[in-house]
């Protein structure tokens, strides 16, 4: 019994520690570019596009789960309708 839960706890890690990978990377290749890699938005590219500090507590609670994923699901445009973040649809 005792080496079926070990199995088990090993087994999740392992799925956690691979998810956590992806995000990283995803994070790495998709986002850094704007955002930084701390989140922090003051890339040049971030700067022109006026990206928030995600590590900033009032830009954090701003952010609602629905709106995140609609931007990441269909990408923002700006008031004169120039693309300010391409979708990542997947």
């Amino acid at each position: 019994m005792e080496k079926i839960i070990l199995f088990a706890v090993m087994f999740g890690l392992a799925a956690l520690t691979a998810k956590g990978a992806e995000a990283k990377e995803n994070w790495d290749s998709q986002c850094a570019k704007c955002h930084g890699s701390d989140g922090k938005g003051d890339t040049k590219m971030g700067q022109k596009l006026g990206c928030k500090d995600f590590t900033d507590a009032k830009a954090q609670a701003d952010i609602k789960d629905d709106a995140a994923f609609k931007a990441l699901k269909e990408g923002l445009k700006s008031d004169d309708g120039k693309t300010l973040m391409k979708p990542f649809g997947q």
